[in-house]
Parts: C-alpha cells; sequence; structure tokens
C-alpha cells in the first residue's frame, strides 16, 4: 500500500451497517440524527452524517461515532455496524456487535500504529471475514509504513471490506471532509432519514423483523400455535412444580406461560 502522507484531514466519519437499508433505517432514525442513508453493496448500508455534532457538543468525533455505532447495532446482535473516523491528529475504526463491547483500532496522522494487533483479530471474527485472507490483508494496517498515512489506513480498511461485498457509492471516501462526503451522498441520490418518533421507529423495525424468518413465529397462524402450546404445556408444569415445591418445574412452567401469553397478547396487538 503506497499513499504519500498528505495534509491533516478535518473531521468526519462514516458508519458501514452489515445490513440492508430497510433493516437499518428504523434504528438509524432512532438516533435523531441528521443523518443520509444509501445502500453500500450485497447487505451493507452506508449511514453519512449530514451535520457535524462533534463541532458544536464538544465530544471527540471518536466518541460520537461509538456512540451511534453502538446504538445501531444492539437491536439485532446479528447487525455488526463499523464506523470509520477521522480527525486532524487520528483516525481509526470502531466495531459494534450486539450487546458485545465495541473494538477499535487507531493510527496517528502519520499512519502510525497506535492499537492492539488483538483488536484487528476481533474485527475481522466479529465481521465473519475470512480468517485466513483476509486477516492477512488487515496485517499490514497495524505495521509501521513510512508511506502511509492515517486516510491511506481506512482506505485499506474499505477495501477489505469490499472482499466481504460492501461497496461505497461514487464519492463517498473515508478521509474526505464532511461537507464533500455530504454532497457526494445527495448527488448519489442517498435518501435524507426524517426525524420520528420512538414508537413509529419500534413499529418499523418490528415490521422488518416480522418480513424475516421468524416473522411467522410471532405473528399469524404459527406464532398463535406457538403460543397456545406453550400455555397448555406451560400451565400444568406450573401447577405441578407448585405442587410438589419444586422451584426448577415451576420456573420453567412460569417462563412457559408468559412466553405464550406475551406471543398471544403480541399477536393480537399488532392485528389491531
Amino acid at each position: 500500500m503506497n499513499a504519500t502522507p498528505g495534509p491533516p484531514h478535518p473531521a468526519g466519519a462514516l458508519l458501514l451497517c452489515r445490513a440492508e437499508p430497510p433493516e437499518v433505517r428504523p434504528s438509524a432514525q432512532l438516533l435523531r440524527e441528521r443523518l443520509l442513508l444509501a445502500p453500500a453493496g450485497a447487505e451493507w448500508t452506508v449511514l453519512v452524517p449530514e451535520g457535524k455534532p462533534w463541532l458544536h457538543d464538544g465530544e471527540p468525533v471518536e466518541q460520537v461515532v461509538t456512540g451511534w455505532a453502538t446504538a445501531l447495532a444492539v437491536p439485532a446482535a446479528g447487525r455488526p455496524v463499523v464506523a470509520l473516523w477521522w480527525d486532524r491528529d487520528r483516525a481509526g475504526l470502531t466495531l459494534a456487535a450486539g450487546f458485545r463491547r465495541a473494538v477499535g483500532y487507531t493510527w496517528l496522522a502519520d499512519g502510525t500504529p497506535v492499537g492492539e494487533d488483538e483488536a484487528m483479530r476481533t474485527f475481522a471474527a466479529r465481521l465473519a471475514l475470512d480468517p485466513v485472507l483476509d486477516v492477512q490483508a488487515l496485517e499490514p494496517l497495524t505495521e509501521p509504513d513510512p508511506d502511509a498515512d492515517a486516510h491511506a489506513r481506512l482506505v485499506g480498511v474499505v477495501a477489505v471490506l469490499a472482499r466481504a461485498g460492501l461497496a461505497l457509492p461514487a464519492g463517498i471516501v473515508p478521509g474526505e471532509s464532511a461537507d464533500r462526503l455530504r454532497a457526494a451522498a445527495l448527488a448519489g441520490g442517498a435518501e435524507r432519514l426524517e426525524r420520528t418518533g420512538w414508537l413509529d421507529a419500534v413499529r418499523a423495525e418490528l415490521d422488518v423483523v416480522e418480513d424475516g424468518p421468524i416473522g411467522p413465529y410471532l405473528r399469524g397462524p404459527k406464532a398463535r400455535v406457538l403460543s397456545g402450546a406453550q400455555l397448555l404445556v406451560g400451565v400444568p408444569l406450573l401447577l405441578w412444580g407448585a405442587g410438589r415445591r419444586s422451584g426448577g418445574w415451576a420456573t420453567a412452567g412460569a417462563l412457559l406461560v408468559a412466553h405464550g401469553a406475551l406471543g398471544l397478547a403480541y399477536d393480537r396487538l399488532r392485528e389491531r
């Protein structure tokens, strides 16, 4: 990787979500931030900040986007989010996946690595990248290279993610200013996310889940049969465990009853 170190780049960030735009939109709207959303390859979505909260709220860009990535990743454990960020002194990446602790890696502006090698290996594992080829491609990013500045390091990360299907829209390049990224995203037809209430966002999130593989077991005939079966098994088990003073069986029965009742209630509420 050869790149001539250039002048410091102004602060900016990109959020790369490993999911299709309809899956990302509800959670992104809950952030109540000015964001642009666009597809970025097979099962990838890019979010481009339209504003610059790190300039107004006194928080470093790294902390701002780490919070965003964590919030976007928590609703669905299988939806990892990669935040790429940069300012005049440093650049780095943060990966959030489910409720696990976010993992990150940082470079100084001149490209000097200041992260831990283990963090990059964890990054590859949580994104389900190729444990041999992709990890080998990431390793040079953790080694000294006088010809690669922080901007080139982030471009290298994107190149590795491209092997997993990421394809950023034209003009969306990490290291560019927030204004240029916003202009490029809008020119490419990116969607301006509308701020919405939490209830509308939750409903949209539920719609996405119900359209997925587990949807039939959350709502509809199959869901009602499953919930009814849980009640039929759970009630006698709860009574039997209580009668014999068996805490384990009583707890199991109570859980089945609770799941069954909640399942029927959810189906009824969603039907309305």
